[in-house]
């Protein structure tokens, strides 16, 4: 399954606790929770170009498929992180106590994050 496309976030669960829970600054979560966001993907192969643009702050990721690469995350830290692939149609990301799945659904991507201060969610 290609992930390639452009994806525009329909809603946000936990958003407020998790933000917190990663360090984000109260101020910023209150400017980010009714932004709707875009996350455009190229992929080729196993590389992955990641486009997350919300309102004015856009973030740019490259990685390969179990390869560690470099990530900047919601604070703007740099992170390194390990992207697998699970099946054909998820991504999965763990770094510094935070566990990212990226499902694709047809033309739905749901993303799922969670971190160990916080509860995993239900599947």
């Amino acid at each position: 399954m290609n992930f390639s496309g452009k994806y525009q976030v329909q809603s946000q669960e936990n958003f407020e606790a998790f933000m917190k829970a990663i360090g984000l600054p109260d101020d910023l979560i209150q400017k980010g929770k009714d932004i709707k966001g875009v996350s455009e993907i190229v992929q080729n192969g196993k590389h992955f170009k990641l486009t997350i643009t919300t309102g004015s702050k856009v973030i740019q990721n490259e990685f390969t498929i179990g390869e560690e690469c470099e990530l900047e995350i919601m604070t703007g830290e740099k992170v390194k992180a390990v992207v697998q692939m699970e099946g054909d149609n998820k991504l999965v990301t763990s770094f510094k106590g935070i566990k990212s799945i990226t499902e694709l659904n047809g033309d739905t991507i749901t993303n799922v994050s969670w971190c160990s201060e916080l509860a995993a969610p239900s599947a």
